[in-house]
């Protein structure tokens, strides 16, 4: 299928590592150049260099803390100059789950660090669009593309519950206010996700419960496990950023102000 890619311009806000790496990957394996953006700069340069080694396409590497205004709008206007215009911007900057004392209990809340997560995920996602726009508008054509979470669906964590609710109602509301120009915008809510830093975190489970990383991923999906889901098994990075690269494609010109979730199949709610 010809996503009509080739030549287009991205923008991956935390696109050092995990999902927003994979999308860049994705992105540049199909013809797109990039520019990587997020707050570590060596962190930052290597995975830049990793991808333009394996496709062949320009990637940029652009240091920037996305809770600065000023910081975003020199690194949208870096990445489209040195670019050569920008078509597509894929928001994925900020820590998964949010910070430890934003998530938990009401009474352990840091209102410090809750606002510095919602800072971070929802007015960093919000100061990036407001940025990117312009050059979409422009080029008569763009896609933005949301990564929010599931935790918008799941009690529990409040941080995360809160930006990611947030990140949906600020992508239905941009599709609306830019659809005619040619501008779609999409969230979507993974499930939990096998990226870098996975076989770490299995591995210190695994300790404490001494048994393999193996035997713990494989309890967490099994049926009526903590993570059950309906594919049995962890959702790779890889696999979220192919449903990215279709949201930024031709063929998805239809598709805006949704909300997707590549998470297996997880819950047993029905969506209508």
């Amino acid at each position: 299928m010809e996503l009509g890619l080739n030549g287009r311009k991205a923008v991956i806000a935390g696109g050092s590592r995990g999902i927003g790496k994979a999308v860049a990957l994705a992105l540049a394996r199909e013809g797109v150049d990039v520019a990587l953006s997020a707050r570590n700069a060596d962190e930052l340069a290597g995975a830049a260099r990793e991808i333009a080694d394996a496709t062949g396409r320009k990637a940029l590497a652009i240091a920037c803390d996305v809770t600065s205004r000023e910081a975003v709008e020199a690194m949208i206007a870096e990445a489209a100059d040195r670019l050569g215009g920008l078509h597509i911007l894929v928001n994925s900057a900020a820590s998964p789950g949010g910070s430890p004392t934003a998530t938990g209990a009401i009474d352990t809340i840091v209102e410090e660090d809750f606002l510095k997560d919602f800072d971070t995920k929802y007015l960093g996602a919000l100061r990036c669009a407001r940025a990117a726009i312009a050059h979409m508008k422009k080029a008569g054509w763009g896609r933005i593309i949301n990564i929010s979470g599931g935790n918008a669906r799941t009690p529990g964590n409040l941080s995360g519950g809160a930006r990611n609710t947030a990140l949906v109602h600020l992508s239905r509301t941009l599709a609306l206010q830019f659809g005619r120009d040619g501008i779609t915008v999409n969230c979507i809510h993974p499930g939990p996700t096998r990226t870098e830093r996975t076989p770490r975190l299995l591995a210190e489970r695994a300790a404490r419960l001494g048994v393999t990383p193996q035997e713990v991923e494989q309890r967490d999906y099994a049926e009526g496990g903590p993570r059950a889901n309906a594919i049995g098994r962890m959702v790779d990075a890889a696999e979220v950023a192919e449903l990215v690269v279709f949201l930024a494609s031709d063929r998805a010109g239809a598709v805006t102000g949704e909300l997707i979730s590549p998470n297996g199949g997880a819950g047993s709610a029905v969506y209508y």
